[in-house]
């Protein structure tokens, strides 16, 4: 397994990152074995392991505070806060309430004193940035947190995000989690170059898109929507629209090039995600025990400069094939409103 340092922190992690969202409901349902999942990731060099207070509704933490039991101090922990954990008006966001609140449930949950890195999983356009801001620093000198991050921002609120931690004199975001795959290279444009400018680690999710790139979804074969990830975000998996249908033709493109290079598919997209110099590491999420395997025997591989400029060629830098693979968009895209001048009432009298 290869290690790299965590942005400007120091700490030390493993290039693959252990993900937790596939243990639990939404996953794989056996605790025993989610405990053994985590376990075989951390005998096989793994010391890096994410999960967030939202999947399966805590249970995933659960599981590896499990599986973290004698095991802690040798783990870099890292759990996300922001998405909603039951009805109310206040139990999801950024706010200071909510952060300092289920902090201490996420705590909980995982058996912990501490976590290595507390991210906030989107952004919330109803909160103030210096407000969010200021919890995690209150958190990180209390020592419940060690280093606080972000996930799925965009370059510009990363940038804000830091000029406030600057005037205010507040801890600032150290690494960022974005969707990164063969289909979204959105971030090479923007994130990216940001996160290396402020000594960002970067933590990878989606860089199997989905399953996309292993091989599951091909032409002749059904996607069955009803189920799994594709009944929770069908935007992403829907053959019927055409960024997915333009996706099965460019998996024939990738295959191509994977066996070319000798190596399986699902092996190929995680090397491209880890082969960018402002990766720290690609999150791998695996639901079964053989999935883990498969995926670390493929920890070594390495691409030429040749075969990346072949997928270069397939998908350009800087693209992403379909925008809700983004994993989010701000209300500038979502909000028609947005963008439609009001009409001039003066003109009109």
């Amino acid at each position: 397994m290869r290690y790299r340092t965590l942005g400007g922190t120091g700490i030390r992690v493993s290039a693959y990152c252990l993900g937790a969202m596939m243990l639990g409901e939404w996953g794989n349902k056996d605790h025993e074995d989610g405990v053994r999942i985590v376990h075989a990731a951390l005998d096989a060099g793994i010391n890096f392991v994410d999960t967030a207070d939202v999947y399966s509704g805590g249970e995933s933490e659960e599981i590896v505070g499990k599986a973290l039991k004698g095991r802690r101090d040798d783990v870099v922990l890292a759990t996300k806060v922001h998405a909603s954990m039951g009805p109310g008006e206040n139990r999801s966001g950024n706010s200071r309430r909510w952060i300092r609140y289920e902090v201490e449930q996420s705590l909980r949950r995982l058996g912990t004193d501490w976590i290595d890195l507390y991210q906030i999983h989107r952004p919330d356009p109803r909160t103030d940035i210096e407000e969010t801001l200021s919890v995690l620093t209150d958190l990180v000198r209390e020592g419940k947190v060690r280093a606080i991050g972000c996930s799925t921002f965009p370059a510009e609120l990363i940038v804000e995000a830091h000029w406030a931690a600057e005037r205010r004199g507040f801890e600032r975001f150290r690494c960022e989690q974005p969707p990164y795959s063969l289909f979204a290279r959105g971030i090479e444009a923007g994130v990216l170059p940001v996160c290396e400018r402020y000594d960002m680690g970067v933590i990878a999710w989606s860089p199997l898109a989905g399953g996309w790139l292993t091989g599951k979804y091909r032409h002749g074969k059904e996607i069955d929507m009803t189920s799994g990830r594709a009944s929770r975000i069908p935007q992403r998996f829907d053959p019927s629209l055409p960024a997915n249908r333009h996706k099965l033709d460019l998996v024939d493109q990738f295959e191509a090039v994977a066996a070319d290079a000798g190596m399986p598919l699902r092996h190929l997209a995680l090397a491209f995600v880890v082969s960018h110099p402002a990766v720290t590491a690609a999150i791998i999420g695996p639901r079964t025990m053989d999935q883990l395997q498969d995926l670390l025997s493929g920890s070594g591989v390495a691409l030429d400069d040749a075969t990346l400029d072949r997928l270069d060629e397939i998908v350009p830098p800087g693209v992403t094939m379909n925008p809700a693979d983004a994993g989010w968009q701000g209300e500038s895209l979502t909000e028609a409103w947005r963008r439609r001048r009001p009409p001039d009432r003066r003109a009109a009298s």
